[in-house]
């Protein structure tokens, strides 16, 4: 290689790093600093320009490694929240052989990228990264292997860093092979470590990944944008007491390492492990659930609906095309309520309340094996094309197993929950309140909220009213489903399906009854309540009014607090009294009679006693703070934790014991937990 192509190489690898005092007269001596520099690091870099040895250590290093704040834009022209160029390169198929070490808590071993490059002369490969030690790249081609140029960027805070691949002049279109060695971080953001102390049968470590939104990328350096979607196998090394799983099928069993393969493309974030000991009760002829041995008997009771669930969600949307459907039932430290990772949805062990009550949430990640995980969001930006569909698919499941007064009674509790979602958690960002949002200067992890969930269904179901109700609309649905399967869309490209199928019917004059813009880009509750069957509602109503209306005395002499009713009448009732303006003598006392009359002390369902502890904290009953404590420090379970901190942080008496709390048991919280709660108690 010539000395002046050795130069304008080192020219673009300089500005890569933002290096402006370089000796640029002798760029071999600035290669030796940056080297120096990256060494110290632990950020090591293949480079022609930088010798493997011999390289003077007594260099000073450049200060160039700085923690950028997010306030840079949209890093992707497809995706805001990645650095990957999907319209230039895309992943068709990745390799993993991972090993896992539980002692320095890392994966380490390689991926193999089968990409199709779609640009001519492509100069680079750029690839997601959150602190990932990269050791090797190599070009896999004819037989030979040919190691190339790579260097990471300046992390992005809360988004994580750009991996360049330098690719040979004239590459060309087509098929090309990328192995990348690698180890992840002991703190990587998308997996949680588990000592024995912290699992259930005290004597095994347990790991388990989480990877939507954005986290994959600190799991394997990849395309970390659902716009990308490819297939994979996979080989893990384990230790051999411990089960491992993925959201793949198993292959291939042997002590000491599992194979596996997922044949259906994927995007990242919903490449999944989890490594324990754990074993399985059959649920269905093709699912079974997976837990720790103390617990399974009683997840498998809980969860004995799965097949039918299942059969249920089948009929609505068209085959199921992921072979096996099982269910992990987590550690409590696991963040969300449920992850429908392919062949494997992961819940929490909250939705073990003993009646079967909150089974729904598998409902829900069920529906997801059609909307999301076949069909998907370009990007989070429309990420109620994944959310608003699965909770409509979810109740029209709960719909057909438990009569159509249930379907309305679920959708209006879900507006009580968006509603204090708007009061409290997106009070001061109004603007991520719309359906459609922008994430140009915003995480996808800062965004999350139930307003995609609960808005977007809200949505279809005023759309299926509109056009003449289920009949007409499940149809359209099956056909939106068969038509985008295996793709990743934007909302412009559902508006396309509604319009396509609809514009050629005697409904097309309802296609110009839709106020896109209103719907869509609107800030607040949905715009258009549709009409919903109240009379289950109706009395969740009438009782939250009573108890907010009246006093102690008043409601110790009034039967209608004696009423019956479903544990989710009762669910939605305390939601509802949480959300009352005013509440008449909200003391010890009628916490008490609260709990009295709905025998609320003894209830094992999560969601009975979260809502019992805002109440108690609205109640301002500082002797009972350290029984709110440790329902917090009982799951990690973010629809909980974040609430009660949110709460506790505007509680001036109780804050400090909050925040003292929630400093000492952080490392115990997934990343993605542990940093919204930073904020939402002013720590970030």
């Amino acid at each position: 290689m010539s000395i002046a192509k050795r130069v304008q190489q080192w020219a673009t690898f300089a500005r890569t790093w933002h290096i402006y005092d370089c000796t640029w007269q002798n760029p071999f001596e600035s290669a030796k600093l940056v080297k120096t520099h990256l060494m110290g690091l632990h950020k090591p870099i293949y480079h022609p320009m930088i010798s493997t040895r011999g390289f003077c250590s007594s260099l000073r290093p450049l200060p160039i490694y700085q923690i950028q704040k997010r306030n840079m834009g949209r890093l992707g022209t497809v995706d805001p929240s990645s650095y990957s160029q999907p319209d230039l390169i895309t992943t068709e198929h990745s390799v993993l052989n991972w090993k896992v070490d539980f002692a320095a808590t890392k994966l380490q071993g390689s991926v193999l990228h089968k990409f199709n490059v779609l640009s001519t002369n492509l100069e680079k490969i750029i690839l997601d990264v959150r602190d990932i030690n990269v050791t090797n790249a190599t070009l896999l081609a004819g037989g030979s292997e040919l190691p190339i140029n790579f260097f990471i960027s300046d992390p992005v805070d809360d988004i994580g860093q750009k991996l360049t691949l330098e690719l040979p002049s004239g590459t060309a279109k087509g098929s090309l092979n990328v192995r990348i060695d690698y180890e992840t971080s002991s703190s990587a953001s998308g997996l949680q470590w588990l000592s024995p102390a912290q699992t259930l049968g005290k004597e095994h470590p347990y790991m388990f990944s989480q990877c939507q939104a954005i986290h994959a990328r600190s799991v394997i350096p990849c395309q970390d944008t659902p716009a990308v979607k490819f297939t994979y196998d996979a080989t893990v090394e384990h230790p051999n007491e411990l089960t491992a799983l993925m959201s793949a099928i198993i292959q291939k069993k042997e002590p000491g390492k599992t194979l596996f393969k997922q044949d259906v493309p994927i995007p990242a974030y919903l490449v999944a492990i989890a490594i324990g000991k754990l074993v399985s009760r059959p649920l269905g002829e093709n699912s079974n659930v997976w837990a720790e041995e103390a617990i399974v008997d009683a997840c498998a009771e809980e969860f004995s609906e799965t097949a039918v669930m299942l059969k249920t969600a089948s009929d609505l949307c068209g085959p199921y095309v992921w072979k096996q459907y099982d269910l992990l039932v987590m550690p409590p430290s696991f963040p969300f309520g449920g992850m429908e990772n392919p062949c494997l949805t992961f819940v929490t062990p909250t939705l073990l309340a003993g009646d079967k009550s909150l089974a729904d949430v598998v409902a829900h990640e069920i529906a997801h094996s059609w909307t999301g995980n076949l069909v998907t969001n370009k990007n989070f930006e429309h990420f109620w094309l994944n959310e608003g569909f699965t909770v409509f698919v979810e109740s029209k499941i709960v719909g057909r197993m438990q009569g159509a007064k249930e379907l309305d009674f679920k959708m209006l509790s879900n507006l009580t929950d968006l509603q204090e979602c708007i009061r409290t958690q997106l009070n001061k960002t109004p603007e991520l309140t719309k359906l459609v949002v922008d994430l140009s200067n915003c995480g996808p992890d800062d965004a999350f909220s139930s307003v995609p969930y609960i808005k977007g269904s809200t949505f279809l179901r005023y759309l299926e009213d509109l056009f003449g109700g289920p009949s007409v609309f499940e149809p359209f649905l099956r056909d939106y489903l068969k038509k985008y399967a295996y793709k990743s869309i934007e909302t412009n490209d559902f508006k396309s399906a509604l319009y396509d199928y609809f514009k050629d019917t005697d409904k097309k004059d309802k296609l110009e009854v839709v106020d896109w813009d209103l719907w869509l880009t609107t800030e607040g509750m949905p715009p258009i309540i549709p009409k919903f069957d109240e009379s289950l509602a109706n009395v969740t109503k009438e009782l939250a009014q009573l108890w907010s209306t009246k006093s102690v005395a008043e409601l110790n002499g009034t039967p209608d607090i004696k009423k019956t009713i479903s544990i989710h009448q009762l669910i939605d009732f305390l939601g509802k009294l949480i959300e009352s303006k005013d509440i008449v003598d909200l003391n010890e006392k009628k916490i008490e009679l609260l709990e009295s009359t709905y025998n609320l002390k003894a209830s094992k369902n999560a969601e009975v006693r979260f809502r019992l502890n805002r109440l108690i904290i609205r109640a301002r009953l500082i002797k009972r703070l350290d029984e709110i404590i440790a329902f917090a420090n009982s799951n990690f379970r973010m629809k909980f934790c974040r609430p009660i901190y949110r709460d506790l942080a505007a509680w001036p008496e109780a804050k400090p014991e909050a925040v003292r709390n929630f400093v000492s048991v952080k490392d115990q919280m997934m990343a993605v937990c542990s940093h919204t709660i930073e904020k939402d108690l002013g720590l970030k």
